[in-house]
């Protein structure tokens, strides 16, 4: 079951507002011109859409809280930063089916009651920039965008706008403040964006994937697609699959697929033997190798311990280290707090610190125990999902392979020989 992938998978698409409309792109826009705002937000109920972001907000009752909004004017916001270390799903509809991403944001536009939209696209993606700015062009010139729609009383535009390579972009709030000029810094919620986003006016603001995945559900009903795949969070999801996989890649498939299915059956396998994986990047926990039953659905990861976020796969074998691997996400982490609170700034610099002694033989017999402290207030106390997910990595590790952290402290000693065990 194809829904965001069913045109790049076809032989000869190419992404043009012609082979869009070949193979029946813009029909969903003339659909929802004809229906009540009402109607669209009824049939995204129905199909019971979450954000694919991460938070799995239901995204019917997002945009039933901006169009509902006394407010005006208001605004639809894409979020195509994809920051997420291991996720590249985004991209890959950008450079190859823009005009799916177009139409979606036109329905929200109408849904809502907004006529201005903004992709807040990530820097780096020099090719995907290029390519929705000729899109965008494009779908102005057949009619899709801009003044009175297709025929109707609907006009709707939508600018491009590049992001600097901020991490902390990718939460809601602080992609906003930077959409508006200034420093990319989260906000205190509530309020909300639905209600005060994007100049304070209300905002929805959905990603990529999310997106694309409403005109097959205007196109085919909301009952169509709450059937697929898993019924606590049906429909499909872009999983993005990398590290010691023999086939990484991107695989849209059903949500309620199992961890083990998605390596073995689509990934090829694991290269070499499986140590542990992180199913939604480094924001997620360990999962271990005795836990790839689990479904890779919002609801099942969480109850495994981890979380599915943006499903970016990244598949661990055994000669990876897991203090060295706590060390990376660690400094990630700490290299992209935006410094604006104190648990988030200091917790990331001093989880960093411990980490890097303990892979060059300086670790303490207090090191756990203070980390795990650092992570449940940082959970606690931070501003955003950035702080509070920091340590999920790191301190899934130190749950999930407690002898290899007790080595490296108690006896100076990293088995795999990839930390320095020495003062670097």
């Amino acid at each position: 079951m194809k829904v965001i992938l069913k045109n790049i998978e076809k032989e000869g698409y190419d992404g043009s507002i012609a082979s869009y409309i070949s193979e029946g792109g813009y029909e969903a826009l003339k659909i929802a011109l004809k229906k009540t705002p009402e109607d669209i937000l009824s049939e995204l109920k129905k199909s019971k859409l979450v954000g694919r972001g991460g938070a799995a907000f239901p995204t019917g009752m997002k945009w039933e809280f901006a169009r509902n909004s006394k407010e005006t004017p208001k605004y639809v916001v894409c979020n195509a930063d994809e920051g997420e270390p291991g996720t590249f799903k985004d991209r890959l509809i950008l450079e190859n089916d823009p005009h799916m991403l177009i139409e979606a944001m036109a329905i929200a536009g109408f849904t809502v009651g907004a006529s201005q939209g903004f992709i807040y696209i990530r820097g780096e993606y020099f090719k995907a920039y290029d390519v929705l700015t000729a899109a965008i062009e494009d779908a102005v010139k057949n009619n899709c965008l801009g003044n009175n729609i297709l025929g109707s009383d609907f006009s709707f535009n939508i600018s491009l706008y590049r992001g600097a390579g901020a991490y902390v972009c990718g939460e809601e709030t602080a992609l906003l403040d930077s959409l508006e000029g200034k420093k990319g810094q989260s906000r205190v919620k509530p309020p909300f964006p639905t209600f005060v986003g994007y100049q304070n006016k209300p905002t929805v603001l959905n990603n990529v994937e999310t997106l694309s995945n409403v005109p097959q559900i205007i196109l085919n009903g909301g009952d169509w697609y709450s059937k697929i795949g898993s019924a606590d969070c049906p429909g499909t999801k872009l999983y993005c699959l990398s590290g010691d996989v023999k086939k990484p890649g991107v695989y849209e498939l059903p949500t309620g697929i199992t961890l083990k299915e998605l390596i073995d059956t689509y990934g090829g396998g694991v290269d070499g033997k499986l140590k542990a994986v992180l199913p939604g990047g480094v924001s997620s926990s360990f999962l271990a190798a005795d836990q790839l039953d689990v479904k890779m659905d919002y609801p099942s990861l969480q109850k495994a311990g981890s979380m599915l976020g943006s499903a970016a796969v990244m598949v661990v074998n055994d000669t990876h280290c897991m203090v060295d691997l706590a060390k990376r996400c660690t400094e990630f982490f700490d290299y992209e707090s935006c410094g604006k609170c104190t648990p988030c700034r200091e917790g990331t610099k001093r989880a960093r610190e411990i980490f890097i002694n303990m892979s060059q033989a300086a670790g303490e017999a207090t090191d756990i125990a203070l980390l795990k402290e650092l992570q449940d207030v940082m959970y606690d106390t931070s501003r955003c999902g950035l702080g509070q997910a920091a340590m999920n990595a790191a301190g899934s590790a130190m749950d999930k392979f407690p002898s290899e952290f007790e080595k490296h402290i108690t006896k100076k000693n990293c088995e795999l020989g990839i930390c320095p065990m020495e003062k670097v």
